[in-house]
């Protein structure tokens, strides 16, 4: 399909939506998308794990960092912002209330997964920034541990946390006017300058793992909604 072709399936796909931005989909709809996310969920952590596990055996690291970055000031604060793309997963199913569009979106997601993995053995990176002190963090240390804990060592380049951030944002977009989308891609920004703030990724992490989503949406979950017959002109 041309990239011409995509840009109006994206266009009408948004044009389409005149439901509520939330709604409840319905208990056969919401298990479907719970099996789809736990069979996602199993898939990120055997590619997300396993990568950081490799590396960790590795001696070669690659530096991802610019010098100018370790002067990007650490505020913990910013970690509930960072721990925010956990209510983006929890929304979908009650934005994306079709079968159609939720499997796109998992489909997305998986890719993204897939190729992120890829990036993290080809580029076995580690963070340059100190780890914080424990009087630093304030009444967010125990949800900065989490975060911590959750996001590992190795697995920088692409960051995920932005990639799958921006393709779920990307897909609640079109549900939603021009407020609801603004309001979503400043959700999108905050997200990807948490992970800054919060010393847990670089900047090329952040741009990569931005880059990443876009395309795989494009080429993806846009082409799997007109495919699939969200727009019948095209099936």
């Amino acid at each position: 399909m041309p990239i011409a072709t995509l840009d109006d399936a994206c266009e009408q796909i948004a044009a389409a939506g005149h439901e509520p931005f939330l709604a409840w989909p319905g208990w056969p709809h919401l298990f479907y998308a719970w099996a789809l996310s736990l069979i996602n969920g199993i898939w990120f952590m055997l590619v997300f794990g396993g990568c950081d596990f490799i590396t960790a055996h590795r001696t070669l690291r690659v530096p991802v960092h610019f010098a100018a970055e370790l002067k990007i000031p650490f505020i913990p604060a910013m970690t509930v912002v960072y721990m925010s793309i956990y209510l983006l997963f929890l929304a979908g199913p009650f934005i994306l209330r079709t079968r159609r569009e939720f499997r796109a979106m998992i489909a997305t997601l998986a890719t993204m997964i897939g190729i992120a993995g890829i990036g993290f053995l080809l580029i076995p990176g580690q963070l340059a920034f100190p780890p914080p002190r424990e009087q630093d963090l304030g009444i967010w240390a125990g949800m900065f541990h989490l975060a911590d804990r959750l996001n590992l060592d190795y697995d920088l380049v692409p960051s995920l946390h932005v990639a799958l951030s921006v393709a779920c944002i990307s897909a609640f977009d079109t549900h939603t006017g021009a407020a609801g989308k603004t309001l979503l891609w400043i959700w999108a920004a905050l997200i990807a300058l948490s992970t800054l703030l919060t010393h847990q990724h670089h900047v090329i992490d952040v741009v990569t793992g931005w880059f990443l989503s876009i395309l795989c949406v494009r080429l993806i979950y846009c082409r799997l909604n007109a495919a699939q017959g969200n727009l019948k002109r095209y099936t």
